[in-house]
């Protein structure tokens, strides 16, 4: 195997090869071939690390279509881990540019984009997009560029989404920018603007320090330089 040695992991991989030989030495232990050797050297923590961003969001939503009862999901291109779950609970289909191909009876994956989703206008009763739009038109996933990517994703999103329905919104919120190619950062006060058809139900959000605060004011993320803000619209 290919092993990056950089200085700072030396430390890392001594004890690796410290806990190797320790292994050899004991009874039962197996043999191991040297092409077969796998360093992990990241996970000797005390605590187990997450992405706050991710990990609140999905539950967040995954908890708001659960409740909903719904027996149809439509998502366009959030996390697939995400997406994999809701089938569990409901029947999901997940629009992508790069479709996902799975075995799943209740996970129907069709190639689209988000900027021209297959459906008409009000038709999709339950709806989420998280962590998406910010990279819509930036050339990350091999979409065409276009600065008004994440303006169009929300409006074909608005579009779609039938009277009564819910919309299931996340992205990085913030001072605006662009990050080049992996993301833009908007303020919640664009969101509502992009999305201006749709009534607010809920707002909630991850903050700079990785904390998940659900259902407050949208004026309780107004300072925040790298957070998650999670919508829950309604049309």
């Amino acid at each position: 195997m290919k092993f990056k040695l950089k200085l700072k992991n030396i430390p890392k991989y001594l004890s690796f090869f410290s806990d190797l030989r320790q292994y050899k030495r004991m009874e039962s232990a197996e043999d191991i071939s040297a092409r077969d050797l796998y360093p992990i050297l990241d996970e000797k923590t005390s605590t187990t690390a997450f992405d706050t961003h991710y990990f609140y969001q999905d539950i967040w939503a995954f908890r708001k279509v659960l409740e909903s009862g719904v027996t149809s999901h439509v998502d366009a291109g959030s996390k697939v881990d995400y997406v994999g779950f809701l089938s569990t609970i409901t029947q999901v289909t997940f629009i992508d540019i790069r479709p996902l191909i799975t075995d799943l009876p209740s996970l129907d994956s069709k190639s689209g984009s988000i900027l021209g989703m297959p459906f008409p206008d009000g038709s999709v009763t339950s709806l989420s997009c998280l962590h998406v739009a910010e990279h819509i038109g930036l050339g990350r996933y091999g979409d065409p560029l276009d600065p008004l990517g994440t303006v169009k994703a929300c409006r074909e999103l608005q579009r779609v989404l039938a009277p009564g329905g819910n919309l299931y919104f996340g992205l990085p919120i913030g001072s605006p920018r662009v990050c080049f190619n992996a993301h833009r950062i908007h303020s919640t006060d664009q969101i509502l603007e992009y999305f201006s058809g749709l009534r607010l139900v809920e707002f909630s959000f991850v903050d700079d320090k990785g904390r998940f605060r659900q259902n407050v004011p949208l004026e309780s993320a107004r300072d925040a330089k790298y957070g998650c803000g999670l919508f829950h619209f309604t049309k």
